[in-house]
């Protein structure tokens, strides 16, 4: 057996254990596995799900059809009354599920419910002692400077206080991500929940267990056409083999040693997933760590993208291969997948041929984002599905983020 052979036997001994040690379901994705949702309210839905599910030899069984809007955004009300109880009842009697698609025609997001009499009285509580602030600040009967001054850092420690409550006040979910908690009650809605799948908090406890989490995808677009573009290319790239090159846009140089974190810490992982792809020589790959973007026409062949910073404006700067993958970090870039007039990034990208993409229905926070360095590493490798790395890579649920994609896709890199 030859050294390199011998080295990649062990590699792979190493990830089944790492996985089956610290996360013992997410591994070798199955078609009958993934429980597929379609929206009888919206035309298209069930066939697409039927074309889906007949590629991928998913069971015939394995669909749940809702009777949803076919908006891209439902309520809170809706998603618990129409979309919860039968997916929990195929699930109680299916327990070997552990993914979810979502379909062409199901919301993408879920608005945020009325606030509880407890959240508007604190609420309401901190508004009053504000304005009391404010009243004491304008009439004028402050005369000793020193006292205004401590007045005045009473305020704005009081805005402080009050825009913090009102972030953890946020309840607006993508309908997917709420989905990884859908067998779950009684977990608090504001803001989100830590993922007891992702890499990152492996020697953490959290208040969710792996056990109660599903892997959640969705195939969707703007057009039906889209959609089975997505199906067909995630599979000729696993048979033929995904060919081009990888481009990674970082905004700095490399920081090295230096502790980074927030933006930092992105930008940062953005340049290890470059050096990590970089050593493996299986892929050419491109790094731009200035604060320009890549530009039209500069980034030809594209099977790998991840980058930053362009809010909701889309550079046509790149030509997707088929079974292409990337995303770019900024928020709201998933906020729509329909309207013609938007530039967000998911859908721009999909529209131009990628073939899986990532981004948030609202704003995130960068904290919320898939880290590049673990998600690319894994799912270059080949061993995990497209859900498989994107949920080891995810740090949080019942939040923003939207997973675009067939969730069963194993990348087949091609030099």
């Amino acid at each position: 057996m030859s050294t390199t052979t011998h080295q990649k036997l062990i590699y792979v001994f190493l990830v089944f254990l790492l996985f089956f040690s610290f996360c013992p379901k997410a591994f070798a994705l199955k078609p009958e596995e993934v429980l597929v949702v379609a929206n009888l309210n919206a035309s298209k839905s069930k066939g697409l799900a039927g074309f889906y599910m007949e590629k991928r030899h998913i069971p015939e069984k394995n669909l749940v059809l809702l009777f949803i809007t076919d908006q891209e955004t439902c309520t809170r009300s809706e998603y618990e009354k129409k979309a919860v109880p039968p997916i929990r009842r195929f699930l109680d009697e299916n327990r070997h599920i552990r993914a979810i698609v979502t379909m062409f025609g199901i919301p993408l997001k879920i608005s945020s419910p009325q606030k509880t009499a407890a959240e508007k009285a604190k609420l309401q509580k901190l508004e009053t002692k504000k304005k009391l602030l404010e009243d004491e600040l304008t009439n004028g009967n402050i005369s000793d400077g020193e006292v205004k001054k401590k007045k005045h850092d009473e305020l704005s420690a009081l805005n402080k206080k009050i825009n913090n409550y009102l972030k953890r006040l946020d309840k607006v979910a993508s309908f997917d991500s709420e989905l990884t908690l859908v067998k779950k009650d009684g977990y608090e809605l504001n803001m989100w929940q830590p993922n007891p799948f992702y890499l990152g908090f492996r020697n953490q406890k959290t208040a969710i267990n792996q056990s109660e989490v599903l892997m959640t995808s969705r195939l969707d677009g703007a057009s039906e056409t889209i959609v089975k573009r997505i199906i067909n290319d995630s599979i000729e790239a696993e048979k033929n083999g995904l060919k081009g090159s990888a481009y990674f846009d970082a905004r700095y140089k490399d920081p090295g040693t230096k502790k980074v974190s927030g933006y930092g810490f992105y930008d940062k992982s953005i340049h290890l997933a470059a050096q990590s792809l970089s050593k493996e020589n299986r892929v050419r790959v491109i790094l731009n760590d200035d604060s320009t973007m890549f530009q039209k026409g500069e980034s030809p062949d594209t099977a790998l993208y991840c980058g930053w910073y362009s809010l909701a404006k889309y550079i046509d700067a790149f030509t997707w291969q088929k079974g292409s993958v990337g995303y770019h970090i900024a928020s709201s870039e998933c906020a729509t997948l329909k309207n013609e007039k938007s530039q967000v990034w998911c859908k721009k990208m999909l529209d131009n041929g990628i073939a899986a993409t990532i981004g948030p229905v609202g704003e995130p926070y960068v904290q919320s984002f898939p880290v590049p360095e673990i998600f690319f590493k894994y799912l270059t490798e080949g061993y995990l599905s497209l859900a498989e790395a994107y949920l080891i890579s995810l740090p949080y649920l019942s939040w923003k983020m939207v997973l675009v994609g067939d969730p069963l896709y194993r990348l087949n890199l091609k030099p």
